[in-house]
């Protein structure tokens, strides 16, 4: 084992920290990757991140890293640990294990009877937020957050249907991006859920993001700052508790105070219609789909004329604080999320501060289709600048 310094500095190390350490043979993937499974079996009987750790498959796909790297092999993620969300997780890790990552397990979702929007359930049992274990993590990508948030894994990947990366991201005070829907596989036939990451930085998303979209994924002119952004509180139709609100609007103004952003007003009249008909509609089979068809419709044309004159849309992440384990009550957590499920944009979560509870809340960012790169960049630049995290 390192010395203490150094075993901390290790578990703070970014994406990019680790792959260039194991490139140039100055780490191996195998020493890193029997740290971070080292580290699950301290802190998963605890926060329950975890349904499957993959020991033994793990250390054998750490070794063949190096062995690839010994070759010759340039790997972008050479020997960073991955957690995927779900025991499904690793059917879609292929481009990952293909740039050098190496998955350490399966993350914890909604066990059998779980109300989809509360929370995990891992192998040790419920998955608990680690800022404060009688509150959620949030859901679905539960386990996928606590594993990033708790130093277990630098990545976890995720899934996003109505906010399952984004809203665990904010409880859990990291980083969630969904993308743009069907710009990656996904098994969800009705078109909502979008694949994702959760990282603790920015940087490290992009990082996730250079490698799942291939080479056309970062050919986007890198912005310009100030980049424009609208503020909204509610999308013209939620009713948010008023303290993430003021959280988020707080970390907004530190955006434009740091000349991230630049915030200009949102149109009239109030912003989007109500989502909740639309995504319920597409999600219930043998329902009437004339509501989502009319929502999807008027959101869409609200959200394009948005975009025509803004660059970034941005909203508290979540309306509420993380709830008990008992459940949220009437409150959907997803109000300010399922939106762009609907829609197809692309939006990131970031750190928005922290409660009166203790816990974490985010920001949230929304970008026009196929505008990974943007969310990324002002996320990145907001980290340098010292406005979030």
């Amino acid at each position: 084992m390192p010395d203490s310094q150094e075993y901390d500095r290790r578990v703070s190390a970014s994406v990019e920290e680790i792959a260039s350490a194991v490139r140039g043979r100055r780490l191996r993937a195998v020493d890193v990757v029997a740290e971070a499974l080292e580290r699950i079996g301290r802190a998963d009987p605890v926060v329950c991140a975890f349904l499957e750790v993959w020991d033994g498959e793990a250390l054998r796909r750490a070794g063949d890293v190096d062995a690839r790297v010994a070759a010759g092999e340039r790997l972008p993620l050479a020997g960073v640990p991955v957690a995927v969300k779900g025991p499904r997780g690793l059917r879609a890790a292929g481009p990952l294990i293909g740039a050098g990552c190496v998955p350490v397990g399966a993350t914890s979702v909604p066990g059998p009877g779980t109300p989809w929007q509360t929370w995990g359930l891992g192998a040790h049992g419920r998955t608990v937020n680690p800022w404060r274990a009688d509150r959620t993590p949030g859901g679905s990508s539960a386990g996928s957050a606590v594993a990033v948030a708790a130093g277990l894994v630098p990545l976890a990947t995720g899934s996003d249907g109505a906010g399952s990366v984004r809203i665990p991201a904010a409880w859990c005070g990291v980083v969630g991006l969904k993308v743009t829907g069907g710009r990656l596989p996904s098994p969800d036939r009705t078109g909502l859920a979008a694949p994702g990451v959760l990282t603790r930085t920015a940087a490290d998303a992009a990082a996730w993001w250079r490698v799942v979209s291939g080479p056309a994924g970062g050919a986007g002119a890198v912005p310009s700052f100030p980049v424009t952004a609208t503020w909204s509180p509610d999308l013209g139709f939620a009713v948010p508790d008023p303290e993430p609100v003021a959280l988020a609007r707080a970390a907004a103004g530190r955006l434009a105070d740091a000349g991230v952003v630049r915030l200009v007003r949102p149109p009239e009249p109030p912003l989007l219609l109500d989502p909740a008909p639309a995504w319920l509609a597409l999600r219930t089979p043998g329902a009437d789909p004339a509501d989502a068809h009319r929502v999807r419709t008027g959101n869409d044309r609200r959200l394009d004329a948005l975009f025509a004159r803004t660059g970034l849309l941005l909203t508290p992440t979540a309306p509420t604080a993380p709830h008990g384990h008992d459940g949220p009550g009437d409150v959907y957590s997803t109000s300010l999320t399922w939106a762009f499920n609907v829609s197809g944009h692309p939006a990131l979560s970031v750190p928005a501060g922290f409660g009166g509870d203790g816990c974490p809340t985010g920001l949230q960012l929304v970008a026009p289709r196929g505008r990974e790169e943007v969310l990324l960049a002002v996320a990145r630049e907001a980290e340098r600048r010292g406005a979030v995290g």
